[in-house]
């Protein structure tokens, strides 16, 4: 007797009738669910880990071990750090979700990673404000400052804009039991013209958090810690879709090395050293020579 397939048959229909069983009896257990989208995101992620663990031939010593080690990333959480964000990044996958999810308009500001150590509901400051609260205030102080429009090139008036960076040592608040949470954080509110501004240091190259699985994942591989210095940027206003981005300075080593594959060349900036002059002590309280970066961010309308 001819036991094999049709050759009528196309591959995906083979595909079908060889998967086990309990492959197909997992995905249909999921046909119930109401809402459609919800419906397709569960029955093709039970789908797409059936295939997998059928392909590489999982044993169960592996499987129990990669349980262990979503269990230990789910541990290491907690209201400032978020290891699976983490986690996402250094797959690539937080970047990839980004490219599918935004970009949709090549004239607003290129958007990257949410990363790991936002802290929300921090203070709101004044226009020109330091977010350097704790410690001694940088020698050379860096002012950041530009304008929110959006794509017609017309200003945007009450946007929120969260900033948030590592200090020195290459640590965030929250993440460093030595500084106040509010440390080189903010959240300023753009003027009737667009405009923000506010005083800072100069980030700082840092390596991402070694202590957890992900660094047991990366010290495995032999792969990077570092990740080039930024500065953080959430900026939400009303109309339009919230942006999440980065701006990076230029010359830094690791640009193009970014444990997290976060860099966009449309987000790295020249700090310039200016002096410090009559006007940018009225506008900014600038007494002595600093750093700027002036860098419009352009919104796109929801």
């Amino acid at each position: 007797m001819n036991t094999s397939m049709p050759t009528s048959l196309t591959s995906d229909a083979r595909a079908i009738l060889k998967q086990p069983k309990v492959t197909k009896q997992a995905v249909d257990s999921f046909h119930q669910i109401e809402n459609p989208r919800h419906r397709h995101l569960i029955r093709t992620l039970v789908q797409k880990i059936h295939d997998y663990v059928q392909e590489v031939e999982l044993t169960e010593e592996e499987w129990l071990y990669t349980i262990n080690f979503l269990t230990k990333t789910g541990q290491m959480c907690h209201d400032q750090r978020q290891e699976f964000i983490l986690l996402s990044d250094v797959l690539g996958i937080s970047m990839l979700v980004d490219e599918i999810n935004n970009q949709k308009d090549i004239n607003q500001t290129p958007s990257t990673v949410f990363g790991p150590f936002f802290v929300d509901k921090m203070p709101i400051r004044n226009f020109a404000d330091s977010i350097v609260v704790d410690g001694e205030q940088p020698e050379t102080p860096l002012l950041v400052k530009g304008q929110i429009r959006n794509t017609k090139g017309e200003p945007i008036t009450n946007a929120y804009i969260d900033v948030w960076q590592t200090a020195d040592n290459g640590m965030y608040s929250g993440q460093d039991p030595n500084q106040k949470i509010d440390n080189l954080r903010g959240l300023f509110i753009s003027d009737s013209e667009g405009n923000y501004a506010f005083k800072s240091s100069l980030p700082v190259s840092y390596q991402i958090p070694s202590d957890g699985t992900v660094g047991q994942l990366l010290n495995y591989a032999k792969r990077t810690f570092w990740r080039p210095a930024h500065i953080h940027f959430k900026i939400a206003a009303e109309g339009y879709q919230t942006l999440v981005t980065h701006l990076f300075t230029d010359n830094d080593e690791y640009l193009g090395s970014d444990a997290v594959f976060g860099v966009k060349e449309g987000l790295i900036v020249q700090p310039v050293l200016k002096s410090a002059d009559e006007a940018s002590e009225k506008h900014f309280g600038l007494k002595k020579d600093y750093y700027l970066i002036g860098y419009d961010f352009i919104l796109t309308r929801s």
